[in-house]
């Protein structure tokens, strides 16, 4: 008789073998390349990971470019710039394409640059040389100079906050033209020139006013345009009040600094603005973003705002999915999960890492699906006792304490088929970069056999592996199989409809094929 540890006898679908490794040298399944570039579009920032640099992210992508046709490649763009909630990444893309084909460049465009910062960060990424090009060309200069000739005034000076280029970097580079006196007026002093002082937008002139004279109205500008200035507590308050959703969950520790709490009223005005569902809901935060708020925030900024921001959370995850069925979650609590979710950047890296998003989302599943099993794991599953009842911040802050240890993505499917347990649903969250469980090359991953194993007793169950990392290989891969990527309500609609069976294995990319350009 043949070795049956070498010739086991078969009982399910015969398993793909693996086609590459991972960034720990394990056999892996690698992404065919449209897959790949969707998993960079809607995780990459080009900032130092775990794994990977930033200058590979880019050498990675200028790749997957070229091997992709150009309308995917504008169609990734504009998706993530619009669903996925990326910055960087979508000028970057959409850099990559005015090269390839001006004609969708220039659809694409006004879908991606849809504010003065990322008009700044595209003209950037342009004049890098990092695309293929150290200048913006013709059609590119002529989108930048339309962007600002169509912007509004709060546009423009949104615009004017940041350097690198600065707004009046790309004025001298582009030359919009003015149409008006106001306009004239507006370009002039956005670069340093001598105005006319009487053709001056109204918000300008306020400024400039206030400036002069304190006592003055407050104007109504970006507050980084008022930050060298005097301001008092109640000015601070002042924005603080007429503040945009998104920025003052930003600047909380700001205000609380500046006084403006103190101010009456101020901290209840706040509170109210953070938790109105309305405004949760236009401003489309992410579930991490306000857990960011929430670790960041100091004991000093008042705790009906922070627990303004536990009820925006709830809010937040109307998107998580209520699925029929058995559901498990298993969130990736290893060592590399410690590193920040948006990469290492000097000065600017986030506090709130991939561990605490893979635990934000086990912990909104939960929320939403009360009877689900949380499975968190790094060389093997970590027994931790939750309750759906906890608020999401809570459950997330206790799946967030575990970290470190080796990344063995088969533990927890080791244990619910050794369990035999009835499962509907399988999620992982996770960096993918399994590789205490590596097999032999060509061969199936200990994942997908223990994958099978589960699916004898549960030929309807389905796996998704949620990767919160620019990765281009995962440990799973099949007909039952949603690998998908990024942080966005987009990701939980996509989970939802392959759970249901509305969608397939390619859901993330028929999304992305779905945009209109």
């Amino acid at each position: 008789m043949a070795n049956k540890a070498i010739f086991p006898s078969m009982t399910g679908p015969l398993l793909a073998g693996t086609d590459g490794v991972n960034h720990e040298g394990a056999p892996a399944y690698a992404l065919e390349p449209r897959a790949a570039l969707a998993q960079y579009a809607v995780t990459g920032t080009f900032n130092r990971t775990f794994h990977a640099s930033g200058a590979a992210q880019l050498e990675a992508v200028l790749g997957l470019a070229r091997e992709v046709e150009p309308l995917f490649l504008a169609k990734a763009a504009v998706y993530a710039a619009e669903r996925a909630g990326m910055k960087d990444m979508p000028v970057a893309l959409l850099a990559i394409l005015s090269a390839l084909d001006p004609v969708l460049f220039s659809r694409a465009f006004p879908r991606v640059v849809r504010s003065g910062k990322m008009m700044r960060g595209f003209v950037q990424v342009m004049r890098s040389g990092a695309t293929g090009r150290r200048s913006l060309g013709t059609r590119p200069k002529r989108m930048v100079q339309a962007w600002i000739e169509r912007a509004t005034t709060a546009q423009v000076l949104h615009a004017s906050v940041g350097n690198d280029p600065s707004l009046a970097d790309v004025i001298r580079i582009v030359h919009p033209a003015p149409r008006t006196a106001e306009r004239r007026a507006l370009y002039a002093w956005a670069i340093g020139r001598p105005y006319d002082v009487a053709a001056l937008p109204p918000e300008v002139a306020a400024f400039e006013a206030f400036k002069r004279d304190a006592s003055q109205p407050l104007p109504d500008v970006p507050f980084q345009m008022l930050t060298a200035l005097p301001l008092t507590s109640e000015h601070w308050a002042e924005v603080a009040r007429r503040g945009s959703w998104q920025m003052v969950r930003q600047n909380l520790n700001s205000f609380a600094r500046k006084g403006a709490f103190e101010v009456p009223g101020t901290a209840e005005a706040v509170a109210d603005k953070l938790c109105d569902p309305a405004q949760v809901r236009r401003a489309r935060v992410l579930p991490y973003q306000l857990l960011t708020a929430w670790h960041m925030a100091s004991l000093k900024v008042p705790a009906l705002v922070t627990d303004a921001l536990q009820v925006a959370m709830e809010i937040a995850i109307e998107s998580v999915p209520a699925v029929q069925g058995e559901v498990v979650v298993c969130p990736d609590v290893s060592g590399s999960m410690s590193s920040p979710v948006t990469g290492w950047r000097p000065g600017a890296t986030s506090v709130v890492r991939c561990i605490d998003v893979a635990a934000l989302v086990a912990a909104a599943m939960l929320r939403r699906n009360g009877q689900a099993r949380v499975l968190p794991f790094a060389e093997g599953v970590v027994r931790v006792r939750l309750s759906a009842r906890d608020s999401v911040m809570a459950n997330a802050r206790i799946l967030g304490g575990i970290g470190g240890g080796g990344t063995n993505c088969s533990a927890p499917l080791k244990q619910l088929a050794d369990e035999r347990a009835k499962v509907s649903l399988v999620l992982f969250v996770s960096d993918n970069q399994s590789w205490m469980d590596a097999g032999g090359q060509g061969q199936a991953t200990v994942m997908m056999r223990e994958w099978a194993r589960i699916k004898r007793l549960n030929p309807a169950a389905r796996l998704v592996c949620l990767d919160i990392q620019p990765y281009a290989h995962t440990p799973a891969a099949g007909d039952d199989v949603l690998n998908v990527g990024g942080f966005s309500d987009a990701v939980f609609a996509l989970v939802r409809d392959f759970a249901a069976g509305r969608a397939g294995p390619d859901a993330a990319l028929a999304a992305i094929e779905a945009v209109e350009l």
